[in-house]
């Protein structure tokens, strides 16, 4: 007992001492002195900047004739041989097509003086007419489309107009944490608005808004109209061609999107010497650095690449499995999403460097790439085309995207050109391939098998739940 005794007493002293003890911080306390920017007899202002841009930003009103159902459609009136028979008839369960007109308004940005301008796609997708207003201009101009990018979601249209003021770019690579930005554009149609705010972040990508993801993110408001809008520095260069917002009921709430100008500087040159943008492609799948890699590699970041596909350009210079791919043309890239937006701007048959380590060594290889619109493959780098399908297999991540039930089996289509024969036939994106005339389809392989033979074949469709038959 006396010996437990002692233990204590000397544990309660030595917690004494250390209570005795005075803290102290350890870092310095420096005396900072605010700057103030203005003085009573000036107003910090951003007008000389804002006033040379904003007649760079035009409003942009569209119309689309649509057709559409009203009340109650009986399912039988979908076959051609009841509606034929039916013919003229108005009465319960029929309704004719009611045509009307739809209206919307976005925004675009002017980038050259005889009236290129620059916008989402979203905003004259579909359109049958388009009008543009520029803030100085008492009249409005009929615009003409000059090239569309559904999967960066930018789209080029033109005006028959001289000496407009085109805006300045500025390189979107140099864009940093912090910046101040305006966001310039017509929101809800009252009229060019412009919004102050910050870069939130850079590189922001897997938001799942468009395919091709390398957003700058704002706090700047952008409201509905302001799509297609122009998002400037604080010196009045664009950095980017507004986007899209996040939010649950339509408003702003500080997380606003635009494309960057470096992204759409490539992009809209194809679109308007092309018309057209065919995108690049390299043929791997790849995946990010895990933790468990990372000391691996260096503690180095970039695209793992998981896979090779046969007779592709990646396969052409060596790619291996296991390699990771750290730069394109002296370009880092930090994850595997940058490595497929950084491909994805380059136009097909375009030569790249690719600087890639394996075994701890470093190569660098000249990769001439190929077309994406030739190329058997799909977000992952594997798949098919076929009658201007893209399809790839059903994984577990697309059924849990999708909400699609776990015990659903098939090969799910990706997208669907149009104009083609899949698009003609009724395939639609979304659709999932089950059954090709009496053989089940449960992967890519068994799809092959199923059309080998030429013909036409019966293809089961699983779409939202119900099957369709479609005849190809």
């Amino acid at each position: 007992m006396k010996f437990i005794f002692s233990i204590i007493l000397i544990t309660s002293f030595m917690y004494a001492n250390i209570l005795d003890k005075e803290f102290e911080f350890k870092y310095e306390k420096p005396d900072i002195k605010r700057q103030f920017p203005t003085q009573e007899k000036y107003l910090l202002s951003y007008n000389n900047i804002l006033k040379k841009v904003r007649t760079s930003v035009v409003n942009i009103s569209t119309k689309r004739n649509v057709k559409s159902r009203r009340g109650y459609q009986n399912p039988f009136f979908n076959d051609p041989l009841f509606r034929e028979f039916f013919k003229g008839y108005q009465g319960p369960g029929f309704n004719s097509p009611q045509k009307r007109v739809q209206q919307s308004l976005g925004s675009g940005v002017i980038i050259s003086k005889d009236g290129y301008i620059v916008t989402n796609n979203h905003v004259i997708e579909g359109a049958d007419e388009i009008k543009v207003t520029i803030p100085n201009l008492k009249k409005d101009f009929d615009a003409k489309i000059i090239g569309t990018d559904s999967k960066s979601d930018l789209a080029v249209i033109k005006i028959d107009a001289t000496d407009l003021n085109a805006i300045k770019l500025y390189n979107s690579n140099k864009v940093k944490l912090g910046d101040v930005v305006f966001a310039l554009g017509n929101p809800f149609g009252i009229g060019q608005t412009i919004t102050q705010g910050i870069v939130s972040a850079t590189g922001r990508s897997s938001v799942g808004i468009v395919e091709y993801e390398n957003f700058i993110q704002t706090d700047a408001p952008i409201n509905p109209g302001n799509s297609g809008g122009a998002l400037i520095n604080s010196a009045g260069y664009l950095i980017g061609i507004n986007s899209a917002i996040i939010s649950k009921g339509g408003g702003n709430v500080g997380i606003g999107f635009a494309i960057p100008t470096n992204m759409v500087e490539r992009i809209v040159k194809v679109l308007i010497n092309d018309g057209k943008f065919i995108r690049a492609y390299l043929g791997v799948s790849i995946a990010d650095v895990q933790d468990n890699l990372s000391q691996f590699y260096g503690d180095k970041i970039g695209a793992v690449v998981t896979g090779v596909q046969k007779d592709t350009p990646a396969q052409k210079v060596g790619l291996k499995r296991g390699d990771l791919i750290i730069s394109v043309n002296n370009t880092k890239i930090d994850s595997a999403s940058s490595l497929k937006n950084i491909i994805g701007t380059f136009k097909e048959n375009e030569k790249v460097k690719i600087q890639f380590l394996r075994n701890r060594t470093l190569y660098t290889k000249k990769v001439q790439l190929g077309s994406s619109e030739n190329a058997n493959f799909n977000s992952n780098g594997f798949g098919i085309n076929y009658e201007g399908m893209k399809l790839e297999a059903l994984t577990e991540n697309i059924k849990k995207e999708l909400g699609i039930p776990k015990y659903i089996s098939g090969i799910y289509v990706s997208n669907v050109k149009e104009d083609s024969l899949s698009y003609k036939k009724g395939i639609q994106k979304g659709d999932i391939i089950i059954q090709i005339e009496n053989e089940e389809i449960e992967n890519l392989n068994n799809f092959k098998d199923a059309t080998k033979e030429k013909g036409e074949k019966r293809f089961y469709i699983n779409r939202r739940g119900n099957i369709y038959i479609i005849v190809m």
